[in-house]
């Protein structure tokens, strides 16, 4: 009887059709994530607060406190960072809108003379209003119930996965028996997801002091030269230093908008000034080298990370622009010995070193 022949070896793909596989996967995934932008974006925030707010419970845990009271702790403090930022955020929108009421007419006048100015130098009627138009009063209220909206809309759909975030809450305490029930083997992904998630609490440490530090600076300069509202701008300096490199620029054309009607340009020109001073040093400067060193990410991707997250999930995008980079390298370039020169070109220093032996 003749012995059946074993089956012919499938030939290996070539690397150049392995890369445009690879690549036509991400741009189905990245387009997947853009037609879902409105439910990926909260439920990421919802992930990265729960990664901020896990080490709540190692010290719970250590009192003697049980497990399930150690998680409810975790998802408590969560949803009271949710909360003050919502507060912060929504008393800051309340008396921004106050302003433009009671700066009406100042706003008015501002655009009238806007438009005469423009005139002059030559601009036809149409160009004209359509560039003072930004000024009035009611386009400006409309843009801030817009952004508003747009902000209670997220904020809302973040509560509303919160059973989500109970579930991630109480699967991360059972994360660290991993290595005890599958032994070595897992530990390369229990490395990988530690570092990723201490990447992401040192970025917003780093975030939140800066931007405390800006935001006090600046609401007493403000304050000093006789701004309006300093806490506003100063609650807006602070949220906008999430933003990474161009968040001080979304801080300060509100206020320089404000002390340019109610004190004309030396008031603008002062508020600018005190900006470049602060938040351009601080937040352009220094900021990105210590935001560099603490998540390993080279300034350039940083920058551009910005601009590609928000074009794929919406405003949110910006915020969460260095932990979902850090999330695609620690899924995809991480775990590839390979790919060790491209975590070096993406800032990771240690990519450079010679991995460690295993040990046997």
């Amino acid at each position: 009887m003749k012995r059946p022949e074993p089956p012919a070896a499938q030939p290996a793909l070539s690397p150049a059709l392995r890369v445009v596989i690879g690549l036509a996967a991400s741009v189905i995934g990245l387009a997947g994530l853009f037609f879902a932008r409105e439910i990926v974006g909260p439920l990421v925030l919802g992930a990265v607060l729960v990664i901020i707010c896990h080490p709540v419970r190692h010290p719970l845990e250590r009192w003697g406190w049980p497990r399930w009271a150690a998680t409810t702790a975790v998802i408590v403090v969560a949803y009271l960072v949710v909360a003050a930022l919502a507060l912060m955020l929504f008393w800051a929108g309340v008396e921004f809108t106050r302003l433009v009421v009671d700066f009406q007419d100042e706003l008015q006048d501002f655009a009238a003379s806007v438009v005469e100015w423009l005139h002059s130098v030559g601009l036809d009627e149409q160009a004209a209003d359509a560039t003072a138009s930004v000024l009035r009063p009611s386009n400006v209220i409309a843009f801030v119930t817009s952004l508003s909206g747009t902000v209670v809309g997220v904020l809302t759909a973040l509560f509303f996965v919160l059973a989500y975030v109970i579930f991630m809450a109480a699967d991360a305490a059972r994360y660290s028996r991993a290595e005890s029930s599958f032994g070595a083997t897992a530990r390369p992904a229990l490395a990988r997801f530690k570092g990723y998630s201490s990447g992401v609490r040192r970025y917003y440490v780093v975030n939140a002091s800066f931007g405390a530090i800006v935001a006090i600076i600046d609401g007493l300069a403000l304050w000093a030269v006789g701004v309006p509202a300093p806490v506003v701008w100063a609650i807006l300096a602070f949220v906008t230093n999430f933003i990474p490199n161009i968040g001080f620029v979304l801080g300060l054309i509100p206020p320089a908008v404000l002390a340019l009607v109610v004190g004309g340009w030396p008031l603008m020109l002062v508020v600018i000034a005190i900006y470049i001073v602060v938040n351009v040093v601080l937040q352009v400067l220094v900021q990105p080298k210590f935001v560099s060193d603490a998540v390993s990410l080279s300034l350039t991707l940083s920058f551009f990370s910005v601009i590609f997250w928000t074009f794929v999930i919406g405003p949110l995008g910006a915020i969460l622009s260095i932990p979902l980079t850090l999330l695609v390298r620690a899924l995809v370039l991480e775990g590839d010995p390979d790919a060790r020169w491209l975590r070096w070109l993406s800032g990771d220093a240690d990519a450079a070193r010679p991995p460690r032996p295993t040990a046997t």
